[in-house]
């Protein structure tokens, strides 16, 4: 079963990535800070995939996908953000995310993207 870590600081959005991912049959680890990220990221089992906001409490999202992409073997991220502007999409992509996605969404988009990214990673 593929792991997923979600890092998101608005609460009430954290709880319902987790219920809906749970729900359609991941693993979810949550939390709300970069740093608390970061040693998700890092522990064993390491995620299938990391689901990112980049506006963090506690500093810069793009920090955690450079890391997730720096791990042997690289961890995709699909990075989703309130403020999504052509340069903060163009710094995600090109730090190494896999997607990136503008809130608010419905959640079958994100699922769609959950499912390629995972399936992509396997092939």
């Amino acid at each position: 079963m593929n792991r997923i870590v979600v890092v998101e600081d608005e609460p009430d959005l954290r709880v319902t990535y987790e219920r809906f991912l749970r729900r359609a049959g991941y693993r979810v680890a949550a939390t709300g800070s970069r740093e608390e990220g970061a040693k998700l990221v890092g522990a064993a089992p390491r995620p299938s995939l990391l689901i990112l906001d980049l506006r963090l409490p506690d500093g810069d999202g793009l920090d955690l996908v450079h890391a997730a992409r720096a791990l042997n073997p690289p961890v995709p991220v699909i990075v989703v953000t309130a403020f999504p502007t052509k340069a903060a999409r163009e710094a995600a992509l090109a730090a190494g995310a896999a997607a990136f996605l503008a809130k608010p969404f419905v959640a079958a988009a994100l699922l769609r993207l959950v499912r390629g990214t995972l399936e992509h990673v396997t092939n």
